[in-house]
């Protein structure tokens, strides 16, 4: 699979969450720091709807979650268990709220700085972006994103990527929550081959 134009990535977010949750895969995500180009792979993700119980938008539209009703390609952060900041890539119809969370990346660029950042010294570097906590934390990504335009170029933005001729796609259920537990929603990158 080649790399993939701008104008494809706006038609698989406007194409919805759960096409948008695989399509997203190997899609690289960058943001330009104070420190340098901080640049991942997107290998992990899950999607969430309005008529998911799991999902932020399952109540409705609030001062919170409104970025999930806003146009495909903006960022929806938010701070989980009072401390992660957490990313998704907004998706479908202005209105309808929906999303992507990115769960794990493949560190490309700025790779010393997100050692950094994570304070990860010593430890092993496939382990770095493996959650979707470490994405924002090692990525630089705060709450002053929310609502970013991810498709304009700007600080933080998704280039295109591909798979590799070595990797395929395992759907699972999404992981790390207490409802809809079962519904597979979680796309991972999986590798075969030596």
């Amino acid at each position: 699979m080649g790399p993939r134009s701008s104008k494809a990535l706006c038609r698989l977010l406007e194409s919805g969450a759960l096409a948008a949750a695989e399509g997203l895969l190997g899609y690289v995500l960058v943001h330009q720091a104070p420190e340098g180009r901080l640049a991942g792979r997107i290998v992990e993700t899950e999607a969430y709807t309005e008529d998911d119980p799991a999902s932020h938008c399952f109540p409705g539209r609030t001062e919170r979650n409104r970025a999930m009703f806003g146009p495909a390609g903006h960022a929806y952060v938010y701070v989980s268990y009072g401390m992660h900041r957490c990313m998704n890539v907004v998706t479908g119809h202005e209105g309808r709220g929906e999303a992507v969370l990115i769960r794990a990346l493949e560190p490309l660029e700025g790779v010393e700085a997100m050692i950094v950042r994570r304070g990860w010294q010593g430890r092993a570097a496939r382990d770095l972006c493996n959650g979707p906590g470490k994405v924002c934390q090692a990525m630089g990504i705060g709450l002053e994103f929310y609502g970013a335009n991810l498709l304009a170029g700007g600080a933080l933005r998704l280039e295109a990527g591909r798979l590799l001729a070595n990797e395929s796609i395992r759907v699972t259920p999404r992981i790390g929550i207490s409802k809809a537990v079962d519904w597979p929603r979680r796309f991972v990158v999986r590798k075969s081959g030596p």
